[in-house]
């Protein structure tokens, strides 16, 4: 009873603290909060709890709906042709820099899935430190593609995983192919829906709301599609990533609405997750032989693989802005642990490597967070070139 008690205690004074702290040393509350839940677990105060791993689970999956959230499919739908075709360049040049690094380098074949991988996360964060500009504009919406492209590739990898490469495996995917057809026919009939009678958006969400119709409506999605996804025993978290993205897509009047559901999954549920995360990781593990250097080699190629493959927008944004788009997209903190996580319990990576991919992660955040305040400098009013503001016809 007592540890349970600490346990609460402890949690709560993180969550409480860690924005302060993160004030203090000038890096975002994340990391801070791995790394509290690092030393807190050594010290003994945090431990494994069903209902801390419970709530830890629940805050990822929100975590997961937030990023949705940040994606608006009309506006990616519409993203000019050319401007597109960049940024599948740019995102098939992350995975063929994947491939050679592995095979040059003899690693498993998971390296492939956990180097490319992209969240707009922290992206997001940035944009409410250097406001809307240009490299950053591009760089949610390049981001908004890779991450559907990073977690529908998670969510492959964690069949093959459990499943294996069988017939097992081969449902699953027929089950995931099912379902992304299902969603699509379904966001093109609301479309439709929302087009010819706008009025059902603000019946659903009115603008007076007294009820928190909107806060309802938005958590009954997630949860649905949550229970989809578990019924096809599919990656729960493609399920709330689409949740996500039915927001912004088809409730435009509710512009706050996305801001008030981040508030909340940061206010509580998300900071659970990342403290879970943290104390999973051992401080004795620092002195493994190799573990620091794993850690940064991972972390130099997972950076400078970004930075160069961003260089194709290099015309639309310039030299500077290319850079700081790559070095935005070089903290998938989130899909990483949670990557490297699923593929440590199935014994693809060994602990050696689990560890290096946590403690990478916390390198990146910090290195990343760093070299844009020293590349960064204050953007002129100068809108973006023609070839991204143009919308496709």
């Amino acid at each position: 009873m007592f540890d349970d008690v600490l346990l609460l205690i402890t949690l709560s004074l993180i969550v409480i603290f860690s924005p302060f702290i993160a004030k203090i040393i000038r890096l975002p509350t994340t990391p801070v909060e791995i790394i509290l839940g690092a030393i807190f677990a050594y010290a003994g105060f945090l431990h494994h709890h069903y209902l801390f791993e419970l709530v830890a689970e629940v805050g990822f999956l929100y975590l997961m709906f937030i990023a949705g959230t940040e994606v608006d499919l009309k506006k990616v739908l519409r993203t000019n042709r050319a401007l597109m075709r960049r940024i599948l360049i740019y995102l098939s040049l992350l995975y063929l820099f994947s491939i050679g690094f592995t095979l040059y380098f003899d690693l498993g074949k998971i390296f492939i899935v956990l180097l490319p991988l992209i969240s707009v996360g922290l992206v997001v964060t940035l944009s409410k430190e250097y406001g809307k500009t240009p490299w950053l504009t591009l760089g949610m919406t390049a981001g908004g593609i890779g991450e559907v492209i990073s977690i529908a590739v998670l969510t492959m990898t964690a069949t093959a995983l459990q499943e294996g490469f069988g017939l097992a495996f081969l449902k699953s995917m027929g089950a995931l192919v099912l379902f992304i057809f299902i969603i699509y026919l379904l966001f093109r009939a609301l479309q439709i829906l929302f087009w010819w009678f706008p009025e059902v958006g603000t019946a659903l969400m009115p603008h007076d709301d007294n009820k928190e119709q909107d806060l309802r409506i938005s958590m009954g999605v997630l949860f649905i599609l949550v229970a989809v996804m578990l019924y096809l025993h599919l990656e729960l978290a493609f399920g709330a990533f689409i949740a996500g993205i039915f927001i912004p897509t088809f409730f435009t009047h509710k512009q706050d609405l996305p801001h008030r559901l981040a508030s909340y999954g940061f206010g509580f549920l998300i900071p659970v997750f990342f403290i879970n995360i943290g104390s999973t990781f051992n401080l004795e593990s620092l002195l493994m032989e190799g573990l620091v250097t794993t850690a940064l080699i991972i972390t130099a190629a997972m950076v400078a693989m970004r930075v160069v493959g961003a260089l194709v927008f290099k015309n639309i944004l310039g030299f500077r802005s290319a850079i700081l788009l790559g070095l935005s997209h070089s903290m998938p903190l989130t899909l990483l642990i949670a990557v490297a996580t699923i593929a440590y319990h199935s014994s693809s990576i060994d602990k050696l490597h689990y560890f290096a991919f946590i403690l990478a992660s916390l390198f990146q955040v910090i290195v990343v967070t760093l070299m844009i305040k020293l590349i960064h400098k204050e953007p002129s009013p100068a809108s973006l070139p023609n070839a991204f503001n143009q919308q496709k016809r």
